[in-house]
């Protein structure tokens, strides 16, 4: 218990030290968080109707969100199967970086699924009602959660080993390990599923909406790790090799090309066929009787994924700093379009009656959003910023190296 405890104790100081940016970062957290919250609680005074959704478009931006970092999380499987399955040693040192990333992405997708429901207790309903096993909802309960236990646990045991320098015990985080490479498939395979299986929305049933969930998140999960690693290396003084984020742009480069392939198959499909499914499709890509609200956003979308592909294609370009990381942001924001919004709303326009009401988003949904966002970054600031001096070796337990005293970074 000492050591637990000396552990949180240095975690605490480390939490409180910092330069000036640290702290001007920390500080726009923090307003951001107070600003989603205060619009949170008009909401809960309100009700559902501060946002811009409705009867015929029941879902928006916080499900949009959701969908989005489901596969954020899911990305840190691309960490995991080179680290522990192919024994890559450059990638074995930055597993971390994913597994934390996992747990603030989890953390915001479950706080997105709360905000959706208008009042925290309705989320007590997920469980009243836990239909399992015939509702893909109560699989995504059980997947999400349990995904969330498994990288606390893994992550967590190991910086605490780390931390202490005593040696792991394999039996108690290497059978974790492995699971959470199919469990990371399947948090984002039972998220598709529960589109894929409303029958009233054609638009999302499709058999490879799954496949495309999958290279999506392959995609933009690389994309924040990668954007993370160069952070936590220019001002966290942790050394990473540029073998990872090598691979790292390998990896977004043949998942973006597989995910711009699916989103071309779903198009020729919905309209070559031209059937009475065509009418969502063709609300996204040209409109649908005077309303395009979306047109503009999806072009954008796929304009932004193109040029990240031809980007990272380019060995030169892709081995560029400037260039990836202008790669690494227009695919969070492009693949954010196409499969947030991009894939939502288009699902309930027209209604099954063939209403046509398009979504507005609002301010205080616009804010709540900002404000999850900030807990997310939050969350994943406090977790590496003392992960990376402990996986360093710059905090340690004070028996460690016989120093007597715990380093601090």
């Amino acid at each position: 218990m000492e050591r637990y405890g000396r552990f949180f104790l240095d975690a605490l100081k480390q939490l409180l030290v910092g330069s000036r940016i640290y702290y001007a970062w920390m500080i726009l957290l923090l307003a951001a968080i107070s600003v989603g919250g205060v619009a949170y609680v008009r909401q809960m005074l309100d009700g559902l109707g501060v946002t811009g959704m409705s009867d015929q478009v029941s879902w928006g931006l916080y499900i949009a969100n959701f969908t989005f970092l489901v596969g954020v999380a899911a990305a840190a499987v691309m960490l995991v199967i080179p680290a522990y399955l192919f024994k890559v040693e450059s990638i074995h040192k930055i597993v971390f970086v994913g597994e934390l990333l996992a747990v603030a992405a989890i953390t915001m997708c479950l706080l997105f699924v709360t905000v959706d429901m208008g009042r925290p207790d309705r989320f007590l309903h997920l469980f009243k009602r836990f239909n399992w096993p015939v509702s893909m909802l109560s699989w995504d309960v059980l997947v999400l959660n349990g995904y969330l236990l498994l990288n606390l646990h893994i992550s967590g045991y190991l910086l605490f080993k780390r931390y202490t320098g005593r040696p792991k015990q394999t039996w108690i985080y290497k059978p974790f390990v492995y699971l959470s490479v199919g469990w990371a498939v399947s948090i984002h395979t039972v998220t598709a599923f529960l589109y894929a299986g409303l029958g009233s929305r054609p638009f999302w049933n499709s058999a490879v909406l799954g496949p495309r969930f999958l290279a999506s998140a392959f995609t933009a999960g690389p994309a924040f790790i990668i954007i993370a690693l160069q952070v936590i290396r220019h001002l966290g003084g942790f050394k990473v090799d540029q073998a990872a984020i090598t691979l790292l742009s390998k990896i977004m480069a043949i998942c973006l090309s597989i995910n711009l392939f699916l989103m071309g198959c779903e198009a020729f499909t919905e309209f070559y066929t031209d059937s009475e499914h065509v009418a969502s499709a063709s609300y996204l890509f040209v409109g649908l009787h005077g309303a395009n609200q979306l047109v503009p956003w999806i072009w954008t979308a796929v304009l932004l994924n193109v040029t990240a592909w031809v980007i990272l294609l380019n060995p030169r370009w892709r081995m560029d700093q400037a260039t990836l990381n202008l790669a690494c942001v227009i695919t969070i924001i492009g693949v954010w379009i196409e499969k947030g919004m991009g894939l939502i709303i288009p699902g309930f326009i027209p209604t099954p009656l063939g209403e046509v009401e398009q979504y507005n988003v609002t301010t205080p949904e616009a804010l709540i959003c900002v404000g999850i966002w900030a807990v997310g970054a939050l969350v994943y600031t406090v977790l590496l910023k003392v992960a990376v001096p402990v996986e360093a070796g710059r905090l340690r337990y004070p028996d460690v190296g016989g120093t007597g005293e715990a380093k601090s970074a």
